[in-house]
Order: C-alpha cells, then sequence, then structure tokens
C-alpha cells in the first residue's frame, strides 16, 4: 500500500515541548501536593522519585518507541504491535476523547476565575456577597458546620451547584460562554496539526514555569511559609511502610506522564524516524517531576503562611483534592500583598497548563481517525481545518451537562470512573501487548534501527519484569481498594454509580471487542488463530485483502523473507 508522506515537526524541540506540556498539567500543581500532604509530606518524595526511574521513564521510553516507529496514532500502532490487543489503541483514543470533553470544565473555571481576579477586592475574600450564606466565614475552619469565603464564591457563585446528581438544575450561562470561548481557543492552537500546535507550545509549556518561580518567591517570604517547606521535605519515615503510599506514587507518577492515554503516543508518531528518543524520554519525565516538586514548595509555602493565619499546624488544614486549587489556594493569596496580581498570574499558568494537555488529548482523536479514515474524511470535509472544528464542536456540545447547575457531581462522577478506573486497565493490557507480546527485542531492534543502539539492560529487565509487575500490583491494589465515586460528603446513589461504570466500559469495551474481532478475522483453527493473534504483523493477508477490496480495517504489514512477522517500513516523512 502507498502511504501519504507523513508531516513532522518544523523543529525537534517542538515536540519535546509539546510533550512536556502534555505531561505537565493541573495534576503537577493540585494532585501531587494533595498526595504528599496526606501521605506524610516528605515520605511521599522517596517512593515517588523510586517510581518515576523504575515506571514513570521506561514506561515513557516504549511509548515514544512505538509511536516514533509505527509512525501511527495509537489504533494503528497497537494493532501492528500485537493484533489480539490492537482494541488497546481504539481504547486509548475513546478515553482520550470521553477525558477531553471533560478536561476542558477546569480550563473553563480557571477562565472563571482569571476574569474574576480582576475585580478589586477579589470576590472570595469577604462574606458579604450575596450568595454567601449565615455560615460563611472570613477564615480557614474545619468545622463542618461553617464554610469560608472561597468555598462559597466556588460552589454558589461560580457553579450554583445544587444539592444532588438528582437536581438538574439550569444551565450557568456564563460557564457556558466561557466553556464555548475555550474550545475556540483550542481550536485556533491546534487547527493546522503539528504545525500550529508546535508554535504554541512554545508559551504555554514555558510560561508556567516563569509565574511558579515567581510565586514561590513572593510565598517564601510571608511568615509561616518556612513550617509549610518543612513539612514538605521532612518525611515522616513510618509511612513509607504503608502500601498505599507506594501505590500512590506509583499511580502518581503514570497519570502525570500520561501512559496510556495514547497522546504522546500520537505526537511523537510526528517525529522524523531517527529522532533520539531517548533523549526525549528524559527530557519529559525528568522535567515533568521537576515541575511536582516546584509546585510542592509553592503550594506548602501558602500551606504555612495559611496555618500561620489560622493559628494551627500545616497537618491539620482542610484540604482535599482540586479544591486546592480552586478553593485553598485563592484563600491564601487574598491575604497576600498585591492579590490581584498573583490572583491572575496563578489562574492564567492554570489556562496553560490546561490547555496543552488538552491539546494532546484532542490530538489523539484527530490523528487516529486521520490515519484510518483520511480519504473519506476529506472528500466530505474537503479541508482537515474543517474536520479538526467537527470534533471541536461535537466536544464542546457533549460538555453542556457540565457547566449545568449539577455540573460539578457530572465532573466527579467522570473523572473518578475514566481517570481512576479505566485509565488502570488500559495501561495494564498496553504494557502486556507491547513488552510480552511485541517483545523486548523487538522493541530494541526498533531502536537500533532508528537511533543506532539499543536499549540498555536496565530498560530492558524494566520492560519485562518490573513494570509488568509494578502495574499489576496497582491494579490489584486499586480493585481491592476501590471506593464508589463520591463529592465532599456527598456519596453518589447506586443509578449513578451505573452510570459510572458505563462511562468506564466505554473505553475499556473496546479491548476485548477488538481481541474478538482479530481472532474472527484469522483464518486456522482457534489454537492458530490465537498464536498468529499474539504475532506483530499477523494481519498481513488480512489488510492487503482488505485493501484490494477498497477498505482499510487494518494498517499495512510486511513479512519478511524468512517467513518471521515485522512491522512494515515507516513511510518516508515530509517537514512542514
Amino acid at each position: 500500500m502507498d502511504e501519504k508522506a507523513r508531516p513532522t515537526w518544523s523543529r525537534q524541540i517542538e515536540f519535546t515541548l509539546a510533550g512536556i506540556g502534555c505531561a505537565v498539567g493541573l495534576g503537577n500543581v493540585w494532585r501531587f501536593p494533595y498526595l504528599c500532604y496526606r501521605s506524610g509530606g516528605g515520605a511521599f518524595l522517596v517512593p515517588y522519585l523510586f517510581m518515576l526511574v523504575v515506571l514513570g521513564i521506561p514506561l515513557l521510553y516504549m511509548e515514544l518507541t512505538v509511536g516514533q516507529y509505527t509512525r501511527r496514532g495509537p489504533v494503528h500502532a497497537m494493532a501492528k504491535v500485537c493484533p489480539l490487543l490492537k482494541g488497546v489503541g481504539m481504547a486509548s483514543v475513546a478515553i482520550s476523547f470521553i477525558m477531553c470533553t471533560y478536561y476542558n470544565i477546569v480550563i473553563t473555571w480557571a477562565l472563571y476565575y482569571l476574569f474574576s481576579s480582576f475585580q478589586q477586592p477579589l470576590p472570595w475574600t469577604s462574606c458579604n456577597n450575596t450568595w454567601n450564606t449565615e455560615n460563611c466565614t472570613n477564615q480557614g475552619t474545619n468545622n463542618s458546620h461553617s464554610s469560608t469565603a472561597s468555598q462559597e464564591f466556588f460552589q454558589y457563585k461560580m457553579l450554583q451547584q445544587t444539592d444532588s446528581v438528582e437536581e438538574a438544575g439550569s444551565l450557568r450561562w456564563e460557564l457556558f460562554l466561557i466553556l464555548i470561548l475555550a474550545w475556540i481557543m483550542i481550536y485556533f492552537c491546534i487547527f493546522k496539526g503539528v504545525k500550529s500546535t508546535g508554535k504554541v507550545v512554545y508559551f504555554t509549556a514555558l510560561f508556567p514555569y516563569v509565574i511558579l518561580v515567581a510565586l514561590l518567591i513572593n510565598n517564601v517570604q510571608l511568615p509561616g511559609a518556612l513550617d509549610g517547606i518543612t513539612f514538605f521535605i521532612v518525611p515522616e519515615w513510618n509511612k513509607l511502610l504503608s502500601v498505599e503510599v507506594w501505590v500512590n506514587a506509583a499511580a502518581q507518577i503514570f497519570n502525570s506522564i500520561g501512559i496510556g492515554f495514547g497522546s504522546l503516543l500520537a505526537m511523537s508518531s510526528y517525529n522524523s524516524f531517527n529522532n533520539n528518543v531517548l533523549k526525549d524520554t528524559l527530557t519529559i519525565a525528568i522535567i515533568n517531576s521537576f515541575t511536582s516538586i516546584l509546585a510542592g514548595f509553592v503550594i506548602f509555602s501558602a500551606f504555612g503562611y495559611m496555618s500561620y493565619l489560622q493559628g494551627i499546624p500545616v497537618s491539620q488544614l482542610a484540604v482535599d483534592g482540586p479544591s486546592l486549587v480552586y478553593v485553598v489556594y485563592p484563600q491564601a493569596f487574598a491575604q497576600m500583598p498585591l492579590p490581584q496580581l498573583w490572583a491572575v498570574l496563578f489562574f492564567f499558568m492554570l489556562l496553560c497548563l490546561g490547555l496543552d494537555s488538552e491539546f494532546a488529548m484532542v490530538e489523539v482523536m484527530v490523528t487516529s481517525l486521520m490515519d484510518e479514515f483520511e480519504q473519506k474524511l476529506m472528500t466530505f470535509f474537503k479541508r482537515k481545518e474543517l474536520f479538526i472544528l467537527a470534533i471541536c464542536g461535537a466536544a464542546s456540545l457533549l460538555g453542556i451537562p457540565f457547566v449545568m447547575q449539577v455540573g460539578i457531581y457530572v465532573f466527579q462522577l467522570m473523572d473518578h470512573y475514566t481517570a481512576i478506573v479505566s485509565i488502570i486497565f488500559l495501561a495494564f493490557f498496553e504494557i502486556i501487548a507491547t513488552c510480552w507480546c511485541y517483545g523486548v527485542k523487538r522493541l530494541s531492534d526498533n531502536l537500533l534501527e532508528m537511533t543506532g543502539s539499543r536499549a540498555n539492560i536496565f530498560f530492558r529487565i524494566c520492560w519485562l519484569i518490573v513494570d509488568p509487575l509494578l502495574i499489576t500490583v496497582i491494579l490489584v491494589f486499586s480493585v481491592i481498594q476501590f471506593k464508589p465515586a463520591r463529592y465532599g460528603d456527598y456519596v453518589f446513589p447506586p443509578w449513578a454509580q451505573g452510570v459510572g461504570w458505563v462511562i468506564a466500559l466505554a473505553s475499556i469495551i473496546w479491548i476485548p471487542l477488538g481481541a474478538v474481532h482479530t481472532l474472527w478475522t484469522l483464518s486456522g483453527s482457534f489454537t492458530q488463530r490465537l498464536m498468529l493473534s499474539i504475532t506483530p504483523g499477523a494481519l498481513n493477508e488480512m489488510s492487503k485483502k482488505s485493501y484490494e477490496r477498497g477498505g482499510g480495517m487494518f494498517p499495512a504489514v510486511a513479512v519478511t523473507n524468512s517467513s518471521q512477522y515485522s512491522i512494515e517500513k515507516p513511510p518516508i516523512q515530509t517537514n512542514l
């Protein structure tokens, strides 16, 4: 089959920056500090750095190698790697599209807070507003019967949330218009493919570091900041005996870098064939973790300041997940000199962090559909820009439930069953498909062909033994420790939990469906089909027949003279 030349990044640094932007997101600013806080401060850093070395870097290296060698998005790449588990690629596309519909609501909230930050005084600093209740207090509190001004701004002003998921409420027109604005921003950043994304990431990937450093310089001068930083870096060693701390560290590395989402795999498919994969791997992974630790210093110095103001130890502050970003931290810089300046900088930073992660999720969908149906799509849409516009338009419509008064409950339900449940299963099968079915030797041979050197013994051991074992432990522990979705003290009713499982299955179901389709398509006895289905390139004859009939069901693979299956050599690339 003659394949159209695939575009590449204008400069390789653009992929590196896009990869950093994809990996570094809002999770670095709130999830990492929150897990540190919950896991005994500095005690979390030990397993976190260990998991970075043995889990994060090797698996990122694996994904970038597969993407760059196959020069295809996750669907075709996984079909080439292991036909039996080609559904893993489809699941990656499904989970990325589901996540991009609700992840953009976080960008919407950031924009709402950004616009609100230009007011004098900041609207979340006092209880003298129309949306405040009689239980409002200007000081932080752990009293369950009272709430802070920043909590009430988030719940009753911006969200205007209902009391349960069973009360839909009305559309929040302000948030809906900001959601449309967010999607317009996304569209104009990616509508030219890697050509436009590559230019935008120069700003969105780098500017957050300027703001983080500025916030850190400001925060360390505040009274009490040293107490917060001490809590962050001095370990409670007894916490290391908890299995949950180690599993949380692995999960944070795993989710932060984005293994299994298909985003980095899709973006690496636009690399030049001889690009140094290891250099990009180390750069993305190390900068991602450095950002988390830098954000930790920023957040914990603010924690120390808040504990000073409230007269309670850092360990007793009320901190709970995402509210760290939209409740706790805004409350902190309300007390700082020049609060509007720091508020604008902080929420603009959140906007940048959210945008480039959103680019990556939309790019997975675009790349995969273009790989599979490019001729049909171009016949219908005429231009790729119009096709991307259609995807952004569809995703913005699917985001409407999140900007209703019930939106926070829908968001929490989607996040719990997509980001926590689905991705663990998906990543488990991706590792099995690549490390065991495709094999460490083939992966090393691919690296030799691209870069002139094979993977060293450390990476080969991690791929073959350590990483499959670790992800299995995480999967088992996640199943054993699974807790139903909740929002604060509100536990979702059984029917809502059922909807959550349907959302999870919307991505996971593609794995068994893909396996059944592969076994059905191949010829021979069941044993022969099974053996062929775990052999890279086994769909060769089927793909040839499919393309002869004018179809495009399977990616092209080639058979070598020695009758061993191998992936087809990648097409010639053109530089944009």
